[in-house]
Parts: structure tokens; C-alpha cells; sequence
């Protein structure tokens, strides 16, 4: 790593004279180092507790018997939580708005659970009426020139009234000669589009002036060697420069100091002040080019790049230009992505650009709450005013009429949210005032821990997310962080009443008394019994907040013929109870979802079971065996586990003894514990030597009882050694994980990728949204 004193203002470096640096400001260097970066990912044990969520539906997490939850992203917040996010499937295709977070706490207790708003998925057919290619010629027609394009998917489209069965497809190109990646969902009956959503995101900017401040360098390549993915270079040629240049406006060499130094203070705020981890929230940066030749800047999903000022004069790159377009890269890798309603975009821009410039505390760029004030873009001065929207005819606060408003104006009321809940509607530190929409005075919290609510709050989004949802999580999040009876809890409710946005419901009240809440579970989640016969599974009750608490536990959503009883009916939080479904000799075929509910004075919570009844009398005591995951591709020198459930199918529950065979030679399977009581679970272990030949493999796992024997298959996957590489760049490789700005080689070329990827061939078809080809070694 080489350190760099850089003056990119006022005068021109003169080659060969000593630069001094100045000091950087109080809150830089309170900064912790970034090469020493919270965990990229919870402990496995938080991700077992959220799987476990998921898989009982949960409260918000109820789902039907032809769902699966699967787990997408997982990352650390402030306080030890931990936010996990999952993809819903119906039949095994992904529904699109079906997400979900579990918020899971450093206790591992389940503190929160959030799902997109949709209703129950019933599909009658998953056949489409139109061809694939219909599809994709409709998708392409949204765009004035196409590029690229990857072969339209099946989904289930859930952000409607009423789901419906979709193509979806991805495109480049442009759009009013503007770049373009453009998804397209096109109704897989109708051919009609049913929605596209753009991952160019476009801001008119402004600024370029941070006086001399210091970077990170890798030998003063603009190439950060302490946070991964971050460079910045020319945008014709994206060739990445070299810390220097004239200081000028005009020079993009210098531009590209600016922007740089400006997402490295990004990375450091979001460190050390909301505890994420690098842009991506798993230390991850993006690349960074300037250049453009438009009055414009944009995030396009996987890079920023900036254009100049109206008169030509500068580059479009001020720390908080640069800090809102690394905040729609914030947004889109927090829970479900960008958020849906016009302006929440914008907003968590200006918010990030504010945050990032009050932490580098840049006597160059004082910090503020407006927007591109460093550069008069087209001679109006700011772009936008945080503390009170309407100086730019801007709404100030909210109403019906938002969703619809241009993307810009519409940041208004949640821009005015935040600087209330930051300074008050009457800050004495200098900062003006801001009028409220209903005549209130607010008291501000510090942007510190205003940013904290927030970036809080953005990990729990789901899909379809509205400024009103944001009030509800924020308040959820600000009782998480600082207590229900907090000032931060009374302020943050307090500045969204001030915009106009009330109470919403399931909203945490502001309270100084302590709350006692639980948790409810099922294990396993489903089951068969016979018509004439009985299943059990294990409802279980964990503590989560305040003291332990009677919860009474209740069955609803029963097939027709199917009666429940629990033993025992009550617990207290923390114990377990063994639900008893038992069928009639007429009981109604099929599959259903059965709402377990456990209530207590504090509130209740449910958990889902899922219960097949099937024809036929019960012959004494049996069981089932089941994994999930039910497959696994491991590297050399790797393991990976599974978790082997059983379930009574009839009768009693018995002892379960279970072994597992047909590991390859360099493999070893284990099975943890070796008997369970049916009903009961274990784990799989299956580890993999450095000298395991690769190919796939089915491990048996059986389950022995005293008058039945059953099996599961797990199949295993041992990845081959990928090939050599080339030019002094590591090979790609088939299991690796790959994020922008990761390079390799592969077939004699060399490979930038500019997407997050797992086993998409350099080259191939279909990989050109992740594989750019930068030439021969």
C-alpha cells in the first residue's frame, strides 16, 4: 500500500516538490483502519437461526405449502444484528416481490421478520400461453438499441393484485441515448408488460473541489488495495489512472482523485459509524470512472460514472455527487433491492452524500444537508435542500400524489425527514431551520445516529417498499438500537408525523416500560399422515425480550377431517410442546398450510406446518427422512453440512438410528448425533480432501427404526481443479464467488467481471452481463 498526499485544488502539482498533507479531520481519524473490516458475513449460528425461521413461516414469514424460502444475502449491522434475506419459490420458481428478512439479534434470538407485501401465490397452471421468443422480442422493444440480452426465465410476478405467471428477461443497451440494463417482466399469457425496472440510476451533479486530503493507493495506482473493487479511471478508454494530475476542474485525472477520496470516506463513515461493511455491505467497493460527456451522473448496477458541469468548467464528482450515487449502490444491496416509490431512491442519496460529507468533516467541502452546492450546475445554485425541499418548488412533505412525482422531486418528504430527525425543526448549531408540515417542533438525534435508523431500517426492506413502510422500520429499528422509551424513538416518530406521515400499523410504541416477547417455531415444518392416522412435530417457544411469559398455543387453517392437540396447550417462554395432528378415516386429501399460533399478554406470533394427508390405514409406528439441502458442490480441501430431519408418519414416535454411505475415496460423511427420537433432526457433515477427485457423488442416508427402514439422497459435488491461468492473474473457477472488479484469467484471455456471479463461464453464452473480455494474457 502506498499513501498519497494529493492537492487536487487551487494550484497545479509541480513535479518533483513535496506535497504536504494536511491532517486529515477529527472524524477521519477517528475512523477505524480499513483493513481491519467488521465480519462480511453473521456467524453460521445466526444464519441457522434465521433458516429456522424461515423454514417454520414465522410470522410474516407464513407461507403455503408449495413455498420455499431461500436464503439470499446475509450481512452485520450495529449492536450484533444480523439482517438475512430470502428469495421466495413457488414450485420451485422464484416470485418475484415474494422477499422476506429475518432479523436475527447477537443472543440468536429472532427479533423482527419482514416480508413483501403479496398475497398467498396460487397458481392453477405454470405452463405458458406465449413462446419464450414472443417474450423476448417484447422485452427487447422497451429499449431503443439492444446490446445484450439473456434468455427470458419463468417467474411468478407478485407485485400485482393478483400474481401471474411472467418472463422475466435482462437487457443492455440504451434508452433516449442513455445507457441501459433493464429488467422486463412480460406476462407469460397475455404478452403484455407487466413492469421493468432500469439499474442505471441518473443524477444531474455537481462539485469537484476537496482540497488536499490523503488516499490509498497500490503504488499509486488508483486501485485501492485495502478496499476491494475500488478504482477509477477513464471512461472511453477505462484505463485506471494514477494518483495525480493538474488540480484543475477540468482535468479528469484530478476528477478521479476527487471521486475516489470521496467513496474511501463513504467506506470509512459506513464503518465506523453504521457498522457495514464496504459498499456492498459484504467489503465490497465498485469501480469508479469519470469523463462522461453529458451534465449527468449515474450508478448503472455495477460502476459510477460522471460527466461535468453545464458550462464544461468541472468535473461532476463533489463528495456528495459521489456520495448519492455509491447510495443507490447501498440501495440496491440492502434486504430486496432498490426501493419501488418514486423519490426513495433519490432521498438515500442525498442521505448517504450528507452522511459521508459530515464524516470527512472537509474544510474544502463544509458539510451541509443541500445538494451539489459545490458546482452551479445550470446557474440555480443547489440541486436540492434537504432542511426545506420547497426552496427548489420541491414538496416538503408527503401525500397520494408522491408515488407519482418525477424521481428527484419526490425525494423531497423523506430528504426532509431526515434532516428533522438529524438537527430538529430548530437546530442551535447553526444548521437553518426547517419548517414542519403540521406546525410541530421535532428534536434532533446528530446525523450519526440519524444514519444508524436508517441504514438499519434499509436492511430489513422488502420488495414494493413506500416512504410509509420506511416510517414503520425506522421506528422499529430506533427501539432496537437505542430503546423503546429512547429520545430516538420519540424523534424518529415525531419528524415523520412532521412530514406528514403517520402512525403506521404494527408500529413499536414509544415506551419506557420493558416489553416481553417470544419466538415460535416448528420442527420439522411438514409431515404426512395417513387418512386414519397421526404426525407430530415439536412447536417450540424462545425467549426473545423482557421476562418469561404464559403463551397459549392454537391451531387454525385445519384440513377438513384433521383435529390438533397440544402437549401441553401451554408453555412458558422458552419451553417446547409436541402438536399431535390426528386424521379421520374420511379426512380431506392434500396438502395444506396450518397457522400454529402462540399468544401470550404481550402479543402472539405463528409459525406455519404444512401437512400432507394421504389415503390408506397406518401400519404401526413409521417415520420419514429428509435434507436440506438435499445437494452441495464442495472444493478440495472444503466441507459442507445439510441437516437430516425425520417426522412421524404414523403411530408413535421411536428411536431413529441414522448412518450415512457412499462417500467417494478423499471423502468423509458424518452423521451428528447418530439417533434422534422421530421428530427430531441432525446434521450432515461431509468433508472433502485436497486430493478428492471431482465428479458427483449420491451419499445414502438411512434411517433405521425398530420395524421401518427409510433413506434420503444427498448429492455431492466435488469441483474439479479450474483451469491454469494466465499472464500472472489466478484462473476462474467454477465454485469461487465472483463481485465487480474481480479479475481472472480463463481460455488465454483475461476478464474483468462487472457482476456478482457464481459458475458463470467467462465467454459463454449468457455471461455477458458478468464477463468482459479485456484481451489475450
Amino acid at each position: 500500500m502506498t499513501t498519497r498526499s494529493v492537492r487536487t485544488v487551487l494550484a497545479a502539482l509541480t513535479v518533483g516538490a513535496t506535497t504536504i498533507a494536511f491532517a486529515p479531520p477529527a472524524s477521519a481519524q477517528a475512523a477505524p483502519p480499513a483493513s481491519t473490516p467488521p465480519a462480511a458475513t453473521p456467524p453460521a449460528t445466526a444464519l441457522a437461526v434465521a433458516d429456522r425461521a424461515a423454514a417454520s413461516g414465522l410470522d410474516a414469514l407464513a407461507k403455503g405449502p408449495d413455498d420455499a424460502f431461500l436464503r439470499r444475502t446475509a450481512v452485520s449491522g450495529l449492536g450484533g444484528l444480523r439482517y438475512v434475506t430470502y428469495d421466495r419459490t413457488y414450485r420451485g420458481l422464484p416470485v418475484v416481490g415474494g422477499d422476506a428478512t429475518v432479523v436475527v439479534d447477537a443472543a440468536g434470538h429472532v427479533t423482527d421478520t419482514l416480508a413483501a407485501d403479496h398475497g398467498r401465490v396460487t397458481l392453477g397452471s405454470l405452463t405458458p400461453r406465449i413462446p419464450a421468443a414472443r417474450a423476448a422480442a417484447t422485452a427487447r422493444g422497451q429499449l431503443d438499441t439492444v446490446s445484450e440480452a439473456t434468455r427470458p426465465q419463468l417467474v411468478v410476478y407478485a407485485l400485482t393484485a393478483q400474481p401471474r405467471l411472467a418472463y422475466e428477461t435482462l437487457l443492455a443497451g440504451t434508452r433516449d441515448r442513455a445507457p441501459s440494463r433493464l429488467h422486463v417482466w412480460v406476462d407469460a399469457r397475455t404478452g403484455k408488460v407487466l413492469s421493468t425496472k432500469d439499474d442505471v440510476v441518473f443524477e444531474a451533479a455537481r462539485g469537484y473541489l476537496n482540497g488536499s486530503v490523503q488516499i490509498d493507493t497500490n503504488g499509486g495506482l488508483l486501485q485501492d488495495p485495502q478496499r476491494s473493487g475500488l478504482s477509477c479511471g477513464n471512461y472511453s478508454s477505462k484505463q485506471t489512472y494514477r494518483n495525480g494530475g493538474t488540480g484543475t476542474g477540468t482535468d479528469l485525472q484530478t476528477a478521479c482523485v476527487d471521486a475516489y477520496y470521496g467513496v474511501e470516506q463513504e467506506w470509512n463513515m459506513l464503518q465506523s459509524w453504521l457498522g457495514r461493511n464496504g459498499i456492498s455491505g459484504t467489503g465490497r467497493a465498485f469501480p469508479l470512472y469519470t469523463g462522461l460527456n453529458a451534465v449527468n451522473a449515474y450508478w448503472d448496477g455495477s460502476t459510477g460514472t460522471f460527466g461535468h458541469n453545464q458550462s464544461n468548467t468541472a468535473q461532476a464528482v463533489s463528495m456528495d455527487v459521489v456520495g448519492h450515487e455509491m447510495g443507490h449502490a447501498i440501495d440496491q444491496f440492502t434486504g430486496a433491492g432498490t426501493a419501488a416509490e418514486s423519490g426513495l431512491g433519490e432521498a438515500t442519496g442525498d442521505i448517504f452524500g450528507a452522511l459521508t460529507e459530515h464524516f470527512a468533516n472537509n474544510a474544502s467541502d463544509p458539510a451541509d444537508y443541500t445538494v451539489g452546492e459545490e458546482i452551479n450546475l445550470v446557474g440555480s445554485g443547489p440541486i436540492r435542500y434537504m432542511y426545506n425541499p420547497g426552496t427548489n418548488g420541491d414538496p416538503s412533505c408527503y401525500s397520494s400524489s408522491i408515488p407519482n412525482t418525477e424521481v428527484h422531486a419526490a425525494a423531497g418528504p423523506t430528504n426532509h425527514w431526515f434532516y428533522l430527525l438529524a438537527e430538529g425543526s430548530r437546530p442551535a448549531n447553526g444548521n437553518p431551520a426547517s419548517p414542519t408540515c403540521d406546525g410541530s417542533t421535532v428534536t434532533g438525534i446528530g446525523i450519526q445516529k440519524a444514519g444508524q435508523i436508517f441504514m438499519s431500517a434499509m436492511n430489513m426492506k422488502t420488495s414494493g417498499w413506500s416512504a410509509p413502510k420506511y416510517r414503520g422500520a425506522t421506528v422499529r429499528a430506533a427501539v432496537t438500537l437505542f430503546g423503546a422509551g429512547s429520545r430516538e424513538c420519540a424523534s424518529t416518530k415525531a419528524a415523520w408525523s412532521a412530514v406528514s406521515i403517520g402512525a403506521q400499523s404494527g408500529e413499536p410504541a414509544c415506551t419506557t416500560v420493558p416489553s416481553d416477547d417470544f419466538s415460535l417455531s416448528t420442527s420439522p415444518t411438514a409431515g404426512t399422515l395417513a387418512q386414519g392416522g397421526t404426525v407430530t412435530t415439536t412447536v417450540a417457544t424462545q425467549l426473545t425480550a423482557g421476562n418469561a411469559q404464559t403463551v397459549t398455543l392454537s391451531a387454525s387453517g385445519l384440513p377438513s377431517g384433521v383435529t390438533a392437540t397440544f402437549s401441553p396447550a401451554t408453555v412458558t417462554a422458552g419451553q417446547s410442546a409436541t402438536l399431535t395432528l390426528r386424521a379421520t378415516a374420511t379426512a380431506a386429501l392434500g396438502s395444506k398450510a396450518i397457522t400454529i399460533t402462540g399468544t401470550a399478554p404481550s402479543g402472539s406470533h405463528t409459525a406455519t406446518y404444512t401437512a400432507t394427508v394421504t389415503t390408506g390405514q397406518p401400519t404401526g409406528n413409521d417415520f420419514s427422512v429428509s435434507l436440506s439441502p438435499a445437494s452441495g458442490t464442495v472444493a478440495p480441501g472444503d466441507s459442507a453440512t445439510a441437516s437430516i430431519a425425520t417426522a412421524v408418519t404414523s403411530g408413535n414416535a421411536q428411536t431413529v438410528n441414522l448412518t450415512v454411505s457412499g462417500a467417494p475415496t478423499g471423502v468423509t460423511a458424518a452423521v451428528s448425533p447418530p439417533s434422534v427420537t422421530a421428530g427430531g433432526s441432525a446434521t450432515l457433515t461431509v468433508t472433502v480432501a485436497a486430493t478428492a477427485a471431482a465428479g458427483t457423488y449420491p451419499l445414502t442416508i438411512t434411517g433405521s427404526g425398530a420395524d421401518n427402514t427409510h433413506t434420503a439422497t444427498y448429492t455431492l459435488t466435488v469441483s474439479g481443479t479450474p483451469p491454469t491461468g494466465c499472464g500472472g492473474v489466478a484462473a476462474w473457477s467454477a465454485t469461487r464467488g465472483y463481485v465487480p472488479g474481480d479479475k481472472v484469467s480463463y481460455n488465454g484471455h483475461l476478464w474483468n467481471s462487472t457482476w456478482y456471479s457464481t459458475g458463470a463461464e467467462p465467454g459463454a453464452p449468457g455471461s455477458w452481463a458478468v464477463w468482459t473480455d479485456a484481451g489475450p494474457c
